[in-house]
């Protein structure tokens, strides 16, 4: 016979990219932040195995569930004398967020992921970071990682990106702008895809 009625709770996973988003801008907080509900997937592995390479504390719960305590401001590399070396699977919504993030704080970094991840492309990300004076490069006849942060503060600027390949490299600078000692002027010279991204 049908079935006439259901009763119960359902937990739906959580988004890979509002896991990350989250975990990232905990990093960049002050104070404790926990985190509830992420997403089980290689994505969020390479992001907290990056937060504990950064020395970011975070505290695991659960599988699911996670405190991170922040910086309070940018992330600054926990071996100044040396290359801080970050790998990052094929996790884009690790690799182009950090890849920002880090060229707001202190320190040398080095961000590199599988193949597939040096085939995917972040030269416009890379490209609005450098116009805010950044010292950071990829591959240049690619585009894409490894990307090379050579980081020392930033004072603020002005960065016009293009929003066709990846709605992530606006996300990416607007996450880690807030850390930056001045104003940020962001503005999108083409046409920007999947905007809801961007909004959440």
């Amino acid at each position: 016979s049908p079935i006439t009625s259901l009763d119960g709770t359902v937990t739906l996973p959580g988004s890979k990219s509002l896991s990350n988003r989250c975990l990232l801008l905990a990093a960049l907080s002050e104070g404790k932040t926990r985190v509830d509900n992420l997403l089980e997937s290689d994505d969020i592995r390479y992001m907290l195995e990056a937060l504990d390479t950064l020395q970011v504390p975070v505290e695991r719960h659960s599988a699911d569930s996670v405190t991170v305590t922040g910086q309070a401001g940018p992330i600054n590399s926990p071996t100044p004398d040396q290359v801080c070396e970050l790998f990052l699977g094929n996790a884009g919504t690790a690799m182009r967020p950090l890849a920002a993030a880090l060229c707001m704080g202190h320190g040398k970094f080095m961000l590199d992921g599988v193949p597939r991840m040096r085939e995917r492309p972040i030269a416009d990300l890379v490209d609005g970071l450098k116009q805010l004076g950044a010292d950071v490069d990829c591959v240049p006849k690619t585009g894409c990682p490894p990307v090379t942060i050579n980081a020392n503060g930033l004072k603020g600027g002005t960065a016009s990106i293009s929003g066709k390949m990846s709605s992530q490299f606006l996300s990416s600078l607007l996450m880690a702008s807030p850390v930056v000692d001045g104003d940020v002027k962001i503005s999108i010279k083409d046409e920007l895809i999947s905007a809801p991204y961007v909004a959440l």
